[in-house]
């Protein structure tokens, strides 16, 4: 089954909302609401596309990223204009200069830190932020504890495992309990677009690439990076009915999602948050 577009509350897997936050364009920021996490009241879980904000090409529109060369005060502006759909403020979010690692930060207070590519959280009114225009979101909740994860995971953090770090972390800070808990993979670059090195697919199980029919000359591969994290999550103990994975792709599905690979490098960024209301 796949997502589906939708301005109601009741459609299957992943939806698309439009707030009612019209921007000087006229269109609303419009963003993904997790299936698997909708029915958890005290949970905000989404993941932004670039509709509804107020950059110019090549970051239109709604780009959050303030490590891109868009105007500061156009990422500012986006940023108040997702939050207020979202019902939060900016001043409760949590986010990080990612560096593709595997440090994780247990947070306890709102602000913008530096070399984390993972969050985990038990505070009330915290939003954990993961920043992407290809890499994969994997967000995280457990609702016995009212713990939440967020986790960036490129393929240097996917080949470091950082998705069971992260679920390790939480189950040695909050003693959750991977069969308890509920995960959402979200939109990156499918593996029909992401094309990897010899190298690189080494660093991955046999079934998670296959030889490129595009470089003949060259060996390389294509690698299922959300495959690669599913299969972590599942190692990790998530059940499978209790893993959401997007259908989307970043690189595909351009009129919706920014992609650094497809844009060469000169585009925006989604984010991904999660947090306790």
């Amino acid at each position: 089954m796949k997502d589906t577009i939708s301005s109601g509350i009741n459609e299957p897997l992943s939806a698309f909302f439009l707030s009612n936050n019209i921007t000087p364009t006229g269109v609303p920021p419009k963003f993904i609401v997790p299936e698997s996490f909708r029915k958890f009241k005290e949970l905000l879980a989404l993941q932004s596309t670039r509709t509804g904000g107020v950059s110019e090409e090549p970051y239109s529109s709604l780009n959050l990223g303030i490590n891109t060369e868009d105007s500061f005060d156009c990422v500012h502006e986006n940023t108040c204009l997702l939050c207020r759909s979202a019902h939060i403020t900016p001043e409760s979010l949590v986010s990080s200069v990612q560096v593709h690692g595997t440090e994780i930060l247990f947070a306890d207070k709102p602000g913008k830190y530096h070399g984390y590519d993972a969050f985990i959280t038990d505070r009330n009114n915290l939003f954990l932020c993961i920043l992407t225009a290809d890499c994969y979101p994997v967000l995280l909740y457990d609702p016995q504890h009212q713990a939440a994860g967020a986790v960036h995971a490129g393929w240097k953090g996917s080949a470091g495992k950082i998705v069971m770090k992260t679920i390790a972390a939480m189950q040695t800070t909050f003693k959750s309990v991977p069969e308890e808990c509920f995960a959402f993979i979200g939109t990156g670059i499918s593996a029909n677009a992401y094309e990897v090195s010899l190298e690189v697919a080494r660093e991955f199980p046999l079934d998670s690439c296959r030889r490129s029919p595009f470089s003949r000359e060259e060996e390389k591969y294509l690698l299922d990076l959300s495959l690669v994290n599913y299969q972590q999550l599942l190692a990790s103990g998530i059940p499978a009915s209790n893993i959401e994975r997007s259908h989307f792709c970043s690189y595909a599905d351009s009129s919706m999602f920014f992609s650094y690979r497809r844009d060469q490098g000169k585009t925006g960024r989604m984010v991904s948050l999660i947090g306790l209301r």
